[in-house]
């Protein structure tokens, strides 16, 4: 149906033949895109995909730099060394103007099993998220929510601290607010699921291991935060707001790709 009019269409209508308003892509085929690489990579969890990627890949170099180093039991537990190299947080740094390290932080991981729970985590929020809330969404929001669960955590402890965690929460969050804002039985599900993620975490927090509940929460406002300003997506694409969180998005995506930049010269310049 057309979202102007609602008059009856086709679904390859770019423009309403009734009252001519301008359409975008279905909401399945913007939050279901065509699998890529011929099917390797399903489009649903393209951006899943990628975020899994990065994270596997940086451990695995965070590992080799650790073993070139003398350093024994890299393939299960990383030195601080390594991780303040490869751009952990670290709240002396960030206070000297090192902030690329509130988004490098949210790739790196200690340990093995740090690396596989968060990445089980992340294979399931991610792709919910990104079904219901779009790619350019979870890209705010993913990024958006690891600068906020970092700077919480630079303000509760100068300690190291990485991992991928902050934005997790931070997807437990927005999609907390995503189905608060959804006033049906169906949103008031999707809240409850999500609001006993959160409660889970943050007991399995209190646990006497080394984890960062500082991040935890601070991701979590920052994820609730921008899905509430944010809403679900339009149906009409041309909408100023659905291209306002396109652009944003790119402009995540720049940034995070700048702080990357800036802990490559940083490494440089530690020398060997």
């Amino acid at each position: 149906m057309c979202p102007n009019c609602r008059a009856f269409i086709t679904v390859d209508d770019r423009v309403c033949p009734y009252c001519e308003a301008k359409l975008g892509q279905r909401a399945i085929d913007r939050r279901m895109p065509s699998d890529v690489l011929g099917g390797l990579i399903p489009g649903a969890r393209f951006t899943t995909v990628i975020i899994l990627t990065a994270n596997l890949g940086l451990y695995v170099a965070m590992m080799l730099y650790s073993m070139q180093g003398g350093k024994g039991g890299a393939l299960m537990d990383l030195d601080g060394q390594t991780l303040y190299a490869f751009g952990a947080k670290f709240g002396r740094q960030l206070a000297a103007g090192q902030w690329w390290r509130m988004i490098t932080a949210g790739f790196l991981h200690g340990g093995l099993m740090h690396l596989l729970m968060n990445s089980w985590a992340l294979f399931d929020l991610c792709t919910h998220a990104e079904e219901a809330l779009g790619t350019p969404r979870l890209i705010v929001i993913y990024v958006v929510s690891t600068v906020t669960g970092f700077v919480g955590s630079m303000y509760w402890s100068a300690s190291l601290s990485v991992g991928s965690s902050a934005a997790i929460f931070g997807l437990i969050g927005a999609m907390i607010a995503y189905g608060k804002q959804y006033r049906t039985s169906y949103g008031e599900a999707v809240r409850a699921y999500y609001a006993r993620w959160a409660i889970y975490g943050l007991l399995f927090g209190l646990l006497p291991l080394p984890i960062d509940n500082a991040a935890h929460l601070g991701g979590l406002a920052g994820g609730f935060a921008v899905s509430w300003i944010a809403g679900p997506p339009r149906l009409v694409e041309e909408l100023w707001k659905e291209r306002f969180w396109r652009y944003a998005s790119w402009v995540c995506l720049a940034v995070t790709l700048v702080a990357f930049g800036e802990m490559f010269f940083s490494f440089l310049s530690m020398g060997p």
